[in-house]
């Protein structure tokens, strides 16, 4: 079977094994919970798509992401403000659907790496059967909504959760119907990138989101309780 490393280190013993290998190069990633490794990672596996579709390769989505990634850093101040929410929680849980549904993994592993709040993953379809059991009044939940193809069917879990009393937090190209500012803190995702491609935006807000939930609950980001930079395995 062919292998592929996708790495930031060429020389790693992860490269080394692998036959092929796509580097990330973007430079010594400061984080020890990596956040622009995760980043390049998917504009690589974006880039491995469309060089599967054959030639020409048309770059002109990819070339969209700068821009994208900028705005996305705007919505800092809707973070913060979201980070307050989730920060007096024990546990919380991320919910996305479709290219988004590693969106709220990885958001909900950042949460759990530094700012030791227990977080869990889920997709719209499966919450419903049977983990929506344990939203009760004022439990926060954080939908990732991006794009129209799940979006009539987050419209209708956002209500759901609204009627449970939940408190909601929305990280998206818009706001849920219904959206409610006694219940619902909106993050806006730009909406610039075809949808395939939206989670190299989504992520952004994300992780701001993370690291303001960190500050928030009295952690230091960049010395996570129980993260180590590398991390021996046998």
């Amino acid at each position: 079977m062919p292998t592929i490393a996708i790495t930031n280190d060429l020389e790693s013993p992860l490269a080394q094994a692998a036959e092929y290998k796509i580097g990330l190069a973007v430079g010594k990633e400061y984080s020890v919970a990596a956040t622009k490794t995760y980043t390049a990672q998917l504009t690589a596996l974006a880039l491995l798509a469309l060089s599967l579709k054959g030639t020409p390769i048309r770059l002109d989505p990819l070339e969209l992401i700068p821009d994208a990634l900028e705005q996305a850093l705007t919505s800092e101040p809707q973070t913060k403000e979201a980070a307050g929410v989730l920060a007096e929680a024990d546990h919380t849980i991320f919910i996305g659907r479709g290219f988004n549904y590693s969106t709220a993994w990885e958001i909900a592993l950042k949460c759990k790496e530094l700012a030791n709040i227990q977080a869990e993953a889920y997709s719209s379809a499966d919450f419903l059967h049977g983990p929506i059991a344990i939203v009760d009044q004022d439990f926060p939940v954080s939908l990732i909504s991006m794009g129209e193809t799940f979006r009539e069917e987050l419209n209708s879990l956002g209500a759901t959760l609204r009627a449970r009393g939940a408190r909601l937090i929305t990280l998206g190209d818009a706001k849920l119907v219904g959206h409610s500012a006694a219940q619902d803190t909106f993050i806006p995702v730009p909406a610039s990138l075809p949808e395939w491609l939206s989670p190299i935006a989504a992520i952004i807000p994300g992780q701001l989101l993370a690291y303001h939930l960190t500050i928030a609950r009295g952690f230091d980001p960049d010395q996570p309780r129980a993260l180590r930079k590398i991390t021996l395995t046998k």
